[in-house]
């Protein structure tokens, strides 16, 4: 029903920004704005978090680490998502995974999403 596609990854120095976009294509029929959408993310050798969240209505899910420092948006009209990366950290260094849930409503459980995008990685030196 829905696939995804993140762009927007590279390699950046601490401290520096950058902003990760995710495309939704949807089958005829279906609409993107009632789906949960989020950003997870994998550093290698750990398993993968949630990083954001947004719900049906707008409403937000930030993880501790990132409060403060990223941004997540969805702008229903394109079908995207977006997370603006703020005051990047080595830590912020994952595989970042766009994400959809046909529930709408905001969860930071992972079984709430039934849609994954192929990830882009993210990289940031001290």
């Amino acid at each position: 029903q829905v696939r995804l596609a993140e762009s927007g990854g590279g390699s950046v120095q601490a401290g520096g920004s950058l902003r990760l976009s995710c495309a939704a294509s949807l089958s005829w029929g279906y609409a993107y704005g009632p789906y949960l959408m989020g950003w997870w993310r994998q550093a290698l050798g750990k398993d993968r978090e949630i990083v954001a969240a947004v719900g049906s209505r707008y409403s937000t899910y930030y993880a501790d680490s990132v409060k403060d420092r990223f941004t997540i948006s969805r702008d229903n009209a394109k079908k995207m998502l977006y997370l603006q990366m703020n005051k990047l950290e080595p830590d912020d260094t994952a595989i970042y995974y766009c994400a959809a849930g046909s529930s709408g409503r905001l969860s930071s459980l992972e079984s709430d999403y039934g849609y994954w995008g192929q990830g882009t990685q993210v990289t940031v030196s001290s």
